[in-house]
């Protein structure tokens, strides 16, 4: 028997599909988004796009972010009683009104 794949998307089948009239690129508008420290968003992976990508079980979470590495943010979320920081680009993410 082989040996089962542990790479970075494996289980991800589902969260990292597009649906069938998604599927493409993202418009220009999408990948010039900026956003402010102390914005509140929500991490909504674009499959399309694998630069900034952040792993996949952050998919839906939300957090706040807290500062800015090279072209990406980086966020906090809270995870249980745990809190994790998650560097992703803004292609990745979507601003929540507040």
């Amino acid at each position: 028997m082989t040996r089962m794949s542990n790479g970075t998307r494996s289980g991800s089948r589902s969260k990292l599909t597009k649906r069938i009239k998604e599927r493409g690129m993202p418009k220009v508008n999408d990948l010039l988004k900026t956003f402010d420290v102390g914005d509140t968003v929500a991490v909504v992976i674009n499959p399309a796009i694998h630069k900034g990508m952040p792993f996949h079980n952050f998919q839906g979470r939300t957090g706040k972010i807290i500062g800015m590495q090279g072209d990406c943010y980086v966020l906090k979320l809270k995870i249980g009683s745990t809190e994790r920081k998650v560097i992703s680009a803004p292609v990745h993410l979507k601003r929540l009104s507040q």
